[in-house]
């Protein structure tokens, strides 16, 4: 440290002051006590208070205001300062005074005038405004509280908010696990509908029909299903010599008309009427579609042909009908081409369901897929008990 520097320091111990007092050239100007100003060269200054020699008597515990002058670059520098007398010598009129409620822009140019001092740096005014300028101020830390610490509800709330956070944590790991299990260990098929073998009844001559059953009505073997009637002229036709082709034969045997019955062929449900009553149907058109009451509906799913190993026959799937929140197991029994002549067609495979499916569900889409990984159904029911 420079020797010049120590000469104007007034060295205290450091357990009885905060801040070193450092002999800078500075004026002092305040108010007296006729209120006149008077102005006092400072003898020592520090970040924390100052000392000169009074002209008046001070009382101990006075708070004064005044202003600090300092000359940098030939230049005035002063601040107004807030100050309370901490000592007064009757004797020699010296006097110790103790800055209040400085601002921190005052701090931070007293702490800049006195280290430059110190560090035997010249000032400029350049150097002020650049301390001005910047955030010399760091906000305090927060202080952790030793004795108190949480209340009852605080201590709720923190435990709520961790569990809170915990368990959507829980659940979007499930949801990303169950994602990726579903993209690399399960096969899902791009087509699916509940199907059963159906025997058709069709027209046997042109003509109107009109039903004698409802969709989804059962009828046994033999019963009848409709009653159609067609023109005698058609159910003649082709016998007819060229006499009966006369053009008063051929009126006469068109206005004439025959009805017959349509019946079941078999104990059967009937599934779905394709002609509406009254409507003209030409000789061996689908009228009814009718499913034996002893055959079970079945799932037909179209699988790609990538996916040939995950589909053959005695394949455990799972399948869920639309309409329907439950998922139903069953296992593939057959598989085959969907085109013979086509080697790059698709994969229809037939499914058993494990259960009786209701005749209600034929004809309904289905969402098919099979497993190729390991099973991850006991964390899913896992998570259903628990509530997630």
């Amino acid at each position: 440290m420079n020797t010049a520097v120590n000469v104007n320091v007034v060295h205290e111990s450091e357990t009885q002051r905060q801040h070193a007092r450092v002999r800078i050239p500075a004026k002092l100007r305040y108010l007296g006590a006729n209120r006149e100003t008077l102005e006092m060269k400072v003898d020592d200054l520090s970040a924390g208070g100052l000392s000169f020699h009074a002209k008046q008597p001070l009382t101990v515990g006075d708070v004064l205001r005044g202003r600090l002058q300092f000359t940098v670059d030939n230049l005035g520098l002063s601040m107004d300062v807030e100050f309370q007398v901490r000592s007064f010598d009757p004797s020699s009129g010296r006097t110790g005074v103790q800055f209040q409620n400085l601002e921190q822009r005052d701090i931070a140019t007293l702490r800049h005038l006195i280290t430059s001092h110190l560090s035997g740096e010249l000032i400029s005014i350049g150097d002020v405004l650049s301390t001005l300028q910047r955030d010399n101020f760091t906000k305090a830390r927060k202080q952790k509280d030793t004795h108190g610490g949480l209340s009852p509800l605080g201590r709720l709330r923190a435990v709520t908010f961790s569990l809170g956070v915990f368990v959507v944590g829980v659940a979007a790991f499930g949801f990303v696990a169950k994602s990726i299990y579903g993209l690399y260990f399960v096969s899902h098929a791009e087509a699916g509908v509940v199907s059963v073998p159906t025997t058709q009844v069709t027209m046997p001559r042109d003509g109107t029909v009109q039903a004698l059953v409802d969709n989804g009505g059962e009828v046994v073997k033999g019963a009848p299903l409709a009653s159609f009637s067609t023109s005698m002229l058609d159910l003649l036709k082709g016998h007819l010599d060229d006499q009966q082709l006369e053009p008063a034969k051929v009126e006469e045997l068109f206005g004439k008309q025959m009805s017959g019955t349509l019946t079941s062929p078999c104990d059967c449900t009937v599934a779905r009427q394709l002609v509406d009553d009254g409507q003209y149907a030409a000789k061996g058109t689908v009228i009814f579609q009718l499913v034996p009451r002893t055959t079970n509906p079945t799932v037909e799913a179209r699988f790609s042909y990538r996916q040939f190993d995950d589909v053959k026959p005695g394949t455990r799937v799972n399948f869920q009908v639309a309409g329907e929140e439950q998922t139903r197991t069953g296992q593939i029994v057959s598989s085959s081409n969907l085109n013979q002549d086509d080697l790059s067609s698709d994969i229809r495979v037939q499914i058993k369901p494990d259960a009786p499916m209701p005749s209600n569900l034929i004809g309904l889409p289905a969402s098919v897929n099979a497993k190729r990984g390991p099973s991850l159904d006991w964390l899913i029911d896992s998570a259903v008990a628990h509530g997630l």
